[in-house]
């Protein structure tokens, strides 16, 4: 079967697998524990996987918090600056097509006394900068926006978002799950960006483990938040819990490998994608309609409509050869936030399908769909 829903998570790389082995059985030591062998050998392991996490973000390790997950960095991340900071300001800025763990967040804070502002996109799914600027009071306190979209591949422009931020004296958060390791960028030419969140299970990492990055200040400092967990204080105060060291080995390796591979990893999603798309033209003709950009966007995402088709019932009659999926498997279970924020009849969302590739397929596995 030809795995073709990559955006919602990947396949495991061998070498990440064999790196984690040793953390499950022989070096399974608590990394905050001091004492012993195995505690020690998992603390070296867990600041490697750190350096390699910050090497290929391009910042400073001691910008790094592990955590579970995309889901709970944005949580993390939305709750715990509005938290440390009510006093300065109860407004929020965000999207209608962010990932619905900031959206529901943003909706929690409401409940809260919070005003949250969720700007229109355009029919790529892409904020304007204009009306970013033009939402921004002098309460604001946060601005969270995704960097690339997960349904439509589209990239926001997030430089000249987060400097805005920077020039206001605005926390600018970004939800980078999708670019990291698809997209070329360092966080040192992003001087904008306060915050940031990923996961390792996007580009060939275990699930279950992620981090954010949290900046530092002219003093060294991290900027400080209120944690989401308190307890034995790990992740300097930010994120108590003991560390689950074979996924952060696991995201780690998975980090090193993402850097080393990512130009020819860049290269191949562009060339499968293009080749992709052009079976697809070739094979349905005007039954297809693509929903997404063709530049400015993550390589490897096509978000593709069956005109006249049942997207759910497409799916399954290809289950047994092409696994693929309608959206985000966050919220599969309703029609799509994004495409109805990009202005789609229902009609159109249900009869799309998005394929995301992975730099691990092969150009001739998509021939299958000449063969459909």
């Amino acid at each position: 079967m030809l795995y073709l829903d990559n955006s919602a998570t990947t396949k495991v790389d061998p070498e990440v697998f064999e790196a984690m082995l040793p953390f499950l059985q022989e070096e399974f030591g608590n990394p905050s524990s001091k004492y012993y062998s195995q505690a020690v050998n998992s603390n070296k392991a867990v600041e490697q996987a750190r350096q390699h996490v910050a090497d290929l973000l391009g910042t400073s390790s001691k910008e790094i918090i592990f955590t579970s997950g995309s889901t709970e960095g944005n949580n993390m991340i939305t709750k715990g600056v509005a938290d440390y900071y009510a006093n300065q300001g109860n407004h929020i800025i965000t999207t209608l097509v962010e990932h619905p763990s900031v959206l529901e967040s943003c909706k929690y804070l409401e409940t809260k006394g919070f005003e949250v502002t969720y700007l229109p996109v355009d029919k790529f799914g892409r904020v304007s900068l204009d009306d970013f600027k033009n939402a921004m009071t002098d309460s604001t306190i946060l601005a969270t926006v995704i960097w690339g979209n997960n349904e439509l591949g589209s990239l926001n422009p997030i430089k000249e978002l987060s400097d805005y931020c920077l020039e206001k004296n605005v926390f600018f958060h970004t939800d980078a799950t999708q670019v990291v390791g698809k997209v070329d960028f360092k966080l040192e030419d992003f001087p904008g960006i306060s915050f940031l969140s990923c996961s390792a299970h996007k580009f060939h990492g275990p699930k279950g483990v992620g981090c954010v990055y949290i900046k530092k200040d002219q003093y060294d400092i991290l900027t400080p938040i209120t944690p989401l967990y308190h307890g034995g204080g790990q992740e300097n105060n930010i994120r108590s819990g003991t560390l689950a060291v074979p996924g952060i080995v696991g995201f780690g390796k998975a980090a090193g490998l993402a850097q080393e591979r990512l130009e020819q990893n860049i290269k191949k999603l562009k060339e499968n994608e293009e080749y992709l798309s052009s079976i697809l033209k070739e094979k349905f003709k005007e039954v297809v309609v693509f929903n997404n950009d063709t530049f400015n966007k993550i390589p490897g995402i096509l978000n593709v409509q069956f005109k006249g088709i049942n997207n759910e019932l497409l799916l399954k009659q290809l289950a047994p050869v092409i696994a693929a999926s309608t959206g985000s498997a966050c919220s599969s279970s309703k029609p799509s936030h994004v495409l109805n924020a990009v202005g789609l009849s229902l009609e159109a969302i249900r009869s799309t399908v998005r394929f995301s590739i992975s730099p691990q397929i092969h150009k001739e596995e998509l021939s299958i769909f000449s063969s459909l």
